[in-house]
């Protein structure tokens, strides 16, 4: 499998604990996909939403491929629809109303020519656990510069 990523939502790790992944196809047009592959994807302050039995993504920027070339009403922010079964859109919809859930984007890539989006039902961290977080990390690196300096 060839897989080439081209966008990632990092503050999704920071902000929020990831529950549960998932893969989705999403519905473009042609000069989105363009501008996908030239890596002009903005997930951050997007979010997975379900309505009418169909998920959808919402806030992610996609520019248009040629600005010059762009249709007249084209919307860089629309909402895109992802290609999923019924029985994974059940399973989100049950999850999206359960309280403190959210569906969050993670990131977009190719698997074998098709453009899919990974995201995650995911918990809002507390600004607490986000301390404790940076607490251990700077603690790791003080045992990784100690054991260098020994080793």
């Amino acid at each position: 499998m060839n897989i080439k990523i081209f966008s990632e939502n990092k503050k999704a790790y920071y902000n929020y604990n990831i529950l549960e992944k998932f893969e989705a196809g999403i519905s473009l047009l042609g000069t989105e996909v363009k501008s996908i592959k030239e890596g002009r994807i903005n997930l951050s302050g997007s979010y997975i939403m379900v309505k009418n039995n169909e998920v959808f993504l919402v806030g992610a920027k996609i520019p248009p491929y040629q600005p010059k070339n762009a249709p007249l009403n084209y919307n860089p922010e629309r909402d895109r629809k992802l290609l999923l079964t019924k029985k994974e859109i059940n399973y989100l919809l049950g999850k999206s109303k359960e309280k403190g859930l959210t569906l969050i984007p993670l990131k977009v890539y190719t698997k074998n020519t098709k453009i899919k989006i990974e995201f995650g039902i995911a918990k809002g961290k507390k600004k607490f656990d986000k301390k404790e977080i940076i607490k251990k990390r700077e603690i790791q690196k003080e045992i990784n510069k100690e054991m260098k300096l020994r080793g």
